[in-house]
C-alpha cells in the first residue's frame, strides 16, 4: 500500500452497493417461487422478468466490484489483487457455467466470451484510452516492461485457449480431450500465478503508476475494519445474486439473440461487457487524467485475469460433468487475433503512444464487431 495512503473516517457506502445485492437475491426468490426464468418463450411474464433482470444483475455486478475494491484497499497487495480478480472470475464462471451445464448447453460461450474479452480490452478499451488520452495530452507514457509482461501472458494464454485446440488430433471441432483440457488448465494457472507474483511481489516497479519521476499517489483511504466487514458480507451477497441469476440471464440473452436472428457469438460479447464494464469506466477516467499506466493496469490486467482464471474453472466444470467445451476460434478470428497481437507489440514497444495507435486499435475492434454481424 502506498506510503502516502492514510486512514480517516470512511465515506458512507452508496445505497446501491447493498440494495442491489439484496434485490438480486430477492428477485431470484420471487422468480423461482412463481416458476419463471427457467426457459423463455416470449410470454408477457417472460418479458417482464427479462426487463427487470437486466438492471438488477448489472447493479449486483457493480456492487460486487465496489466491495471487492474496498476489501482490496484494506488488505493491500498481493491479497487485494486476488480478492478483486477472484470476485470477477466467480461472476464470469457463473455466467459461462450456467450456459455450459444448461438443459440445452452452449459449448461455445466460453470461447466467444474469452475472445470478446481480448478484442474488447486490447482493441476497444486500450484503443479508446490511447485515443482520448492522445487528443487531450498528445503523447502519453507508460512502462514498457509492464506492458510486455501483460502481452506475454495474453499472447500465450490466448494461443493455448483459442488457437491450439484447432490443431490437435484427439478431439474434433476445436475441442480438447479431457487430458489435454486438464493440462491446459494447469498450464494456464501456472502462467497466471507466475504473472501475479511478478506484478504484486517480484517486480512491482514494472507496473507502478510512476511516469518520468512524477509519482501518482494513491489517494484512496484505507477502510476501517467495520467498513471492510460490511463489504465482505455484501460482496458475498452480491456474488450469490450474480450466481443465482446467471442461468436466467443466459436464457434471456440466448432467447433475445434467437428472436432477432443475431449470431450466437454476440452472447459472448454481452457477457464480456457485463464483466468488464466496471473496469471500463475506471480505465477511461485514468487515461483522461494522463495516467495511461493505470489504464493499462486496469485493462490488460482484467484480460489476463479473465483468461488465466476462467479457463481453468470452466475446464474443471467440463471435465467433472462431461460437458463439451469448444474453444478453438475459426480462421477469420485467428487472423484478427494475429493482427491484434502484431499491432499491440508495436503500440507498446516504445513507452509512448499517440492518437494513431489508438485509432488503429479501434478500427480493429470495429472490424471484429462488423465480422460478427457480417461473417
Amino acid at each position: 500500500m502506498n506510503a502516502e495512503t492514510h486512514v480517516r473516517s470512511d465515506p458512507r457506502a452508496p445505497a446501491t452497493s447493498w440494495a442491489f445485492p439484496i434485490l438480486g437475491v430477492a428477485f431470484f426468490g420471487a422468480v423461482t417461487a412463481l416458476g419463471l426464468g427457467k426457459t423463455f418463450s416470449g410470454t408477457a411474464a417472460d418479458i417482464i422478468v427479462a426487463v427487470a433482470l437486466i438492471p438488477v444483475l448489472f447493479g449486483a455486478v457493480f456492487a460486487a466490484v465496489y466491495h471487492a475494491e474496498v476489501i482490496a484497499h484494506r488488505t493491500g497487495e498481493p491479497y487485494g489483487t486476488l480478492v478483486l480478480t477472484m470476485a470477477v472470475t466467480v461472476m464470469e464462471v457463473a455466467l459461462i457455467g450456467s450456459a455450459l451445464l444448461a438443459d440445452d448447453p452452449n459449448p461455445t460461450l466460453a470461447r466467444d466470451t474469452i475472445f470478446a474479452v481480448v478484442m474488447i480490452v486490447v482493441n476497444g478499451l486500450v484503443g479508446l484510452c490511447i485515443l482520448l488520452g492522445g487528443l487531450r495530452h498528445r503523447e502519453q507514457s507508460f512502462r514498457v516492461k509492464g506492458a510486455n509482461a501483460y502481452l506475454a501472458v495474453l499472447i500465450t494464454l490466448a494461443a493455448l485457449s483459442l488457437v491450439l485446440p484447432n490443431h490437435t488430433n484427439t478431439a474434433p471441432g476445436g475441442a480438447y480431450s479431457p487430458t489435454q483440457l486438464g493440462y491446459v488448465a494447469a498450464a494456464t494457472i501456472a502462467i497466471y500465478a507466475s504473472f501475479l507474483y511478478t506484478q504484486t511481489v517480484g517486480n512491482r516497479e514494472y507496473f507502478a503508476v510512476v511516469i518520468e519521476g512524477d509519482e501518482v499517489a494513491d489517494k484512496a483511504h484505507v477502510p476501517s475494519g467495520r467498513a471492510t466487514l460490511f463489504s465482505l458480507v455484501f460482496l458475498i451477497v452480491a456474488l450469490a445474486a450474480v450466481i443465482l441469476l446467471s442461468k436466467t440471464f443466459t436464457a434471456v440473452v440466448e432467447f433475445s439473440l434467437d428472436g432477432m436472428g443475431a449470431p450466437s457469438a454476440l452472447a459472448g460479447v454481452v457477457v464480456a461487457l457485463l464483466i468488464l464494464l466496471p473496469e471500463f469506466t475506471a480505465a477511461l477516467r485514468a487515461a483522461r487524467d494522463d495516467k495511461l499506466q493505470k489504464s493499462l493496469n486496469l485493462a490488460l490486467g482484467s484480460a489476463c485475469a479473465t483468461i488465466g482464471l476462467t479457463i481453468p474453472a470452466v475446464a474443471i466444470l467440463s471435465i467433472i460433468y462431461g460437458a463439451r467445451l469448444e474453444l478453438g476460434i475459426d480462421e477469420k478470428d485467428t487472423v484478427i487475433l494475429l493482427v491484434t497481437v502484431a499491432v499491440a507489440l508495436l503500440t507498446f514497444g516504445t513507452g509512448r503512444t499517440n492518437i494513431l495507435y489508438g485509432f488503429i486499435h479501434l478500427v480493429l475492434f470495429a472490424t471484429y464487431g462488423f465480422l460478427i454481424l457480417a461473417p
